[in-house]
């Protein structure tokens, strides 16, 4: 850095990596970690899109479910089920379904259960 002139664009680069040092150390050492975070910006890009609609869900708690509904949807479709499948699945079931058992509902207990056409994200 000391033979760099301050405005250089190489300056300006090595600056940000050092500025970020700590995270590339740790991605070069977990093979894991994504090197972006594009996979969540995606996942997030329908709530952004939508968020004009989700403003009239009629009142906080109404909000609240929609939530609950969008998390549930999005947990389907990262265990490998279709979630309007899966939904519809669950709510075939749930009316006989004990209270007690409800977790057995929940899309990771359902991915190992379920009927293979329904495990097929679309």
């Amino acid at each position: 850095m000391g033979k760099l002139s301050r405005k250089s664009d190489t300056a300006v680069a090595v600056r940000y990596a050092l500025g970020r040092w700590e995270a590339l150390v740790r991605f070069c050492d977990d093979g894991r970690i994504e090197i972006d975070n594009n996979a969540a910006e995606r996942a997030l890009r329908a709530v952004a899109l939508g968020r004009k609609n989700y403003l009239f869900a009629g009142s906080d708690a109404g909000g609240e479910r929609a939530a609950a509904m969008y998390s549930l949807l999005g947990t389907a479709k990262l265990n490998g089920l279709n979630p309007e499948a899966y939904l519809r699945q669950v709510l075939s079931r749930i009316a006989d379904h004990p209270i007690n058992r409800i977790e057995e509902l929940l899309p990771w207990n359902l991915a190992t259960t379920i009927e293979p056409e329904i495990s097929q994200v679309a």
